[in-house]
């Protein structure tokens, strides 16, 4: 059971390291029983000084490689809001079920998974919704990503259990993840099922 961290580096500065660091280590506590702190800024080395790269970590109880990828960014137009009972509490280096999910919807940008009744996250990133006064995020998500954590402990977003048809009442979408930050996603269309679809 390998595990990993996505860090994003920009001109050689390393984004978010404190959450990365808490992740990691809680991850090992929770799955390895193991206490003992890793600090990321040990290990990472940018080999650039210019440009954004994906810092992909993978670990076990200890670090067992670092790799540095140039990064661009995607586009996305259109969610599809699918069930499943998936569970990805950990951030695991096995994604083969979350793709497989993904692929089966390859008319869509990306999909949004329900779980128990609720909206959790995209195949890649957390999500919030804008009420008009707050951002919102699933009080569940699949998985606890280092962006939201941050946004949330400065109070930022809000947590709240959300359902497909609590959509309506949204004006704006975002995404959140380690590499794109917090992205507001603008004239896009999610769809419910095969007849219903918001648009944001």
């Amino acid at each position: 059971m390998e595990l990993l961290e996505t860090i994003k580096i920009r001109d050689g500065k390393i984004y978010n390291i404190g959450y990365h660091n808490k992740r990691l280590n809680r991850s090992r506590l929770e799955l390895f029983n193991i206490d003992r702190k890793i600090d990321l800024r040990d290990y990472i080395t940018p080999p650039i000084e210019e440009g954004t790269l994906r810092c992909r970590v993978i670990y076990r109880e200890d670090i067992l490689s670092i790799e540095y990828i140039p990064y661009s960014r995607r586009e996305f137009q259109s969610f599809r809001v699918i069930e499943s009972e998936i569970e990805y509490s950990y951030k695991y280096r096995n994604r083969d079920e979350l793709n497989k999910l993904k692929e089966q919807y390859p008319q869509y940008s990306d999909i949004i998974i329900e779980k128990d009744g609720f909206l959790t996250d995209t195949s890649i990133a957390n999500i919030a919704f804008f009420d008009g006064n707050r951002w919102i995020t699933p009080k569940t998500p699949l998985l606890r990503g280092t962006i939201r954590d941050k946004l949330i402990d400065r109070n930022l977003l809000i947590k709240k259990d959300i359902k497909s048809e609590n959509l309506k009442h949204f004006s704006h979408f975002a995404l959140m993840n380690a590499m794109i930050g917090f992205q507001i996603i603008n004239n896009i269309n999610i769809y419910i099922d095969k007849k219903e679809k918001i648009c944001l």
